[in-house]
């Protein structure tokens, strides 16, 4: 058994999990409950003697034990099953158990809302989806794919793989003391990506989210058939296209053929095609095909369209010096 806390030790709860070779889930289920007011300065316990996690106040990966009302998370145990739930069906690592009680007060108190606010949910789902529950995947050994599907080659660099590279070596000396280090370097590799995947998604993702939303709702007054979005401002908006769609309920007759967006510098626009699913190369309705591979003079001479810069040889993009030049892109398109 070993002990090692962060910050004072008088009165402080305790973390307990097990101790020797280390994994991402306990490492990140660790850092998650020490950013709560409860656990801030929680000494942690590693160790699998009974007695010694008994004592503890939560004991996450160890101990056979999934109780919430006791503060116990382990996932090991012969007849588990817990999910997140939500869609989601990934059996629960520590790392999904102690996400899936405190992940929303987690999120809360970093953005500065209420445990309530729809945001913290749209987060918390989020942050599962995109980060936890491969976490919980790796730990609890479901492969990515089916197990007729032999990999092209090894990924090594996930962050699971990079935590348990943090073990010590088979032959590499060892104690107690050299586990308790690496283990906090695990757990604060692990906090650290957390935290920087939530503040990209609640500073980044959201705002973008929003975007496309409002192109959405605005969309038949830009365009009568309301099948062009315009984007009064460059964002990522393929994700929150199809997800927004689906989750409104927006029929295939009427859902997004064109999105409009300023490119990154700001000067010229793009006409772009949305695609047939978020990972086809096909799209809806591609940019017409006589435009495709010409460019600048001579597709305003072709389309009577001043401004043209280029249409993709594919069609799924073209762009235009203007919103208006792009505008007329767009709607001309849509007759083809």
């Amino acid at each position: 058994m070993s002990t090692f806390a962060t910050g004072p030790a008088g009165g402080a709860k305790t973390i307990g999990t097990h101790n020797g070779t280390f994994h991402a889930d306990e490492a990140l289920a660790v850092y998650l409950l020490r950013q709560l007011p409860e656990y801030k300065n929680s000494q942690l316990v590693r160790s699998r003697d009974p007695a010694k996690l008994d004592a503890c106040d939560i004991v996450v990966d160890v101990g056979a034990i999934y109780d919430p009302a006791k503060n116990r998370f382990d996932h090991h145990q012969r007849g588990f099953t817990e999910i997140f739930g939500h869609g989601f069906v990934t059996k629960l690592s520590s790392a999904g158990l102690v996400y899936k009680h405190f992940g929303k007060e987690l999120i809360a108190q970093r953005i500065g809302k209420p445990v309530h606010d729809p945001t913290v949910e749209l987060l918390w789902l989020k942050l599962y989806k995109e980060f936890i529950e491969s976490i919980d995947a790796n730990d609890n050994g479901i492969n990515q794919y089916p197990t007729d599907v032999e990999a092209r080659y090894r990924l090594n660099t996930g962050l699971s793989s990079r935590v348990g590279h943090l073990n010590p070596a088979w032959n590499q000396p060892s104690s107690a003391d050299v586990y308790d280090s690496q283990f906090a370097k695990a757990s604060a590799l692990t906090g650290t990506e957390f935290f920087g995947r939530l503040d990209y998604y609640a500073n980044a993702w959201l705002p973008a989210r929003d975007v496309v939303k409002r192109a959405m709702e605005s969309r038949t007054a830009v365009e009568p058939t309301g099948r062009i979005l315009l984007l009064e401002t460059f964002a990522p908006w393929k994700e929150h296209l199809f997800e927004l769609e689906e989750e409104t309920g927006i029929p295939e007759a009427e859902k997004a053929l064109y999105v409009l967006y300023p490119d990154e510098t700001g000067g010229n626009w793009r006409v772009q095609a949305v695609s047939a699913t978020p990972s086809s190369f096909e799209s809806r309705k591609a940019l017409p095909e006589p435009w495709r591979g010409v460019r600048d003079d001579d597709l305003s001479t072709l389309t009577g369209i001043p401004g043209c810069i280029f249409v993709h040889a594919s069609g799924f993009i073209g762009g235009n010096k203007s919103k208006e030049g792009a505008m007329e892109m767009a709607k001309r398109a849509l007759e083809f």
